[in-house]
């Protein structure tokens, strides 16, 4: 079996140190560098299946590494950055990062975010292959019909609530910001309608999970967006 390869880009020495002695403990290759210009290189050269990014390169920023990989690459981008500013996530997020991770962090935080970005990465492969059946544990969704199910029991949604719905499980794992919702399901939305998303998205998950024991399929990350989470770890 084929170990995933883990590009990390990271200029602080002691960081780099530390997210390469973990991944080498938990039995994933690694390539490391220090300035922009190589990571562009590397994707090109190693095919990683996660990048860990620091945004703050002694060369170039690292949002505008994100989207030059983006123009080509959907390989999940989990951002690792001292800047904590909610503008600067959200930033990095809609400009295609698929998750965030405020230094300092916990060894076993970054781990647990990297498990994420490779079960979307698979999650990816499914849909781009346009699989008719999203089915995230209990939670199915039929993409032809526009019908979704919990626990084999149909569940009816507004058609905004199925968009988001929709949305949410076609980018499994990543974190959406409001924006980028926002303009997925009412295209023309502005900042000022995030109250209204929160609403719909209230509406949504009191009827997807209700049934499921207070288990969550869509994680609320405070001021930034949300997520839906892999049904088998709840990450």
């Amino acid at each position: 079996m084929n170990r995933k390869k883990i590009l990390i880009v990271e200029d602080d020495i002691a960081i780099g140190n530390l997210i390469k002695m973990t991944i080498e403990l938990h039995n994933y290759d690694y390539k490391l560098v220090t300035k922009g210009v190589d990571a562009l290189k590397e994707v090109v050269s190693i095919r990683p299946d996660v990048i860990i990014l620091d945004l703050g390169l002694p060369d170039m920023d690292g949002i505008d590494i994100i989207l030059k990989v983006r123009t080509w690459s959907k390989t999940p981008i989990i951002v690792v950055s001292a800047r904590g500013e909610e503008t600067e996530k959200i930033k990095a997020l809609d400009m295609g990062a698929d998750d965030y991770v405020e230094k300092p962090f916990s060894v076993d935080e970054l781990l647990a975010r990297i498990r994420v970005a490779l079960r979307r990465s698979a999650a990816n492969v499914d849909i781009e292959i346009e699989q008719p059946i999203f089915t995230n544990g209990p939670l199915s969704i039929n993409y032809l019909s526009h019908t979704v199910f919990v626990n084999n029991e149909e569940i009816h949604l507004t058609p905004n609530e199925y968009k988001l719905l929709e949305t949410l499980s076609k980018n499994l794992g990543k974190v959406l910001t409001h924006n980028y919702l926002l303009k997925q399901v009412w295209g023309d939305a502005l900042d000022t309608d995030v109250p209204n998303l929160r609403v719909f998205m209230a509406t949504l998950r009191k009827k997807i999970e209700k049934e499921v024991n207070q288990s969550r399929f869509i994680q609320t990350h405070i001021r930034i967006g949300y997520r839906m989470i892999h049904w088998e770890k709840n990450e």
